[in-house]
Formats: structure tokens, sequence, C-alpha cells
């Protein structure tokens, strides 16, 4: 079972694919748009990458605030979601980006923005994550 990972953000869409077994991904490009709201073209080449890899699921990164809120940015991850499950018929997760880096060997590399605002955070706070995650 493959699962394609995707990292949707203002312009960009990281994508990375699974091995076939579901135990490591790969990134794969990066799918560039001019307008945040002009999305026709990514959703398109994400259903091209869907039937390219035989997909069955989608990961669809979760920006949470750090306080667990959700903000804009998650909720514009929220509607691209709907958008996919509706373009291409499979099942969308929603995969919480706080607890990300401890598990980058089954998705796509942090960006470095993210890594700069993980490492400001307390070492007790990404021990605790670490454990609920294992």
């Amino acid at each position: 079972m493959r699962i394609l990972g995707l990292d949707y953000g203002s312009k960009t869409v990281g994508v990375a694919i699974s091995d076939p077994l579901g135990i490591t991904a790969q990134g794969v490009e990066t799918i560039w748009r001019k307008q945040e709201n002009h999305l026709r073209q990514t959703l398109a080449r994400i259903e091209e990458l869907v039937s390219e890899y035989h997909v069955e699921k989608i990961v669809l990164g979760y920006p949470k605030n750090m306080n667990n809120t959700i903000g804009e940015r998650a909720q514009k991850s929220l509607e691209f979601k709907e958008m996919l499950e509706r373009r291409t018929g499979l099942e969308v997760i929603m995969w919480d980006e706080l607890l990300f880096l401890f598990c980058r060997d089954i998705w796509i590399p942090c960006p470095v923005r993210r890594l700069i605002r993980w490492r400001k955070l307390n070492f007790s706070l990404r021990t605790e994550q670490k454990r609920s995650f294992m």
C-alpha cells in the first residue's frame, strides 16, 4: 500500500511517496503555484501522482499552533483536505506536525522554518511528545 505525503504551503506543496510496504518515504517533488488560491493545476498534478504510484491513502500535514489550537494555516489545510477527497476519492489523513520530527523517517523532510521553530521548544515538551508517540 503506497501512501502519498503532502506538506501544503501558501505557494508550494511538498510531495513524498512511501515505498510499497509503507515503511519509508522519499521526497518526490515540490509542486509550485503562483498564487495561493490557484489550486487547479496543483490538484491535477496530485491526481497524476496518485494514479502513477497507485496511491491508496494521502497524509496531509496539519500545522497546528504550538498551543494546539487551529490557526489560519491549519484551516487552509483542512479546506485543501476536502478538495483532495473530492478530487481523488481517497481517504486523506491529517497528520499533526507537532509530532513530525519524531517520525521524519516515514514522511517528508522538515522545512527549515519548522525545524528552527522546533529548536526553540524546551526539551521537556519534545521528550513528552516523543513518549506519547511511541
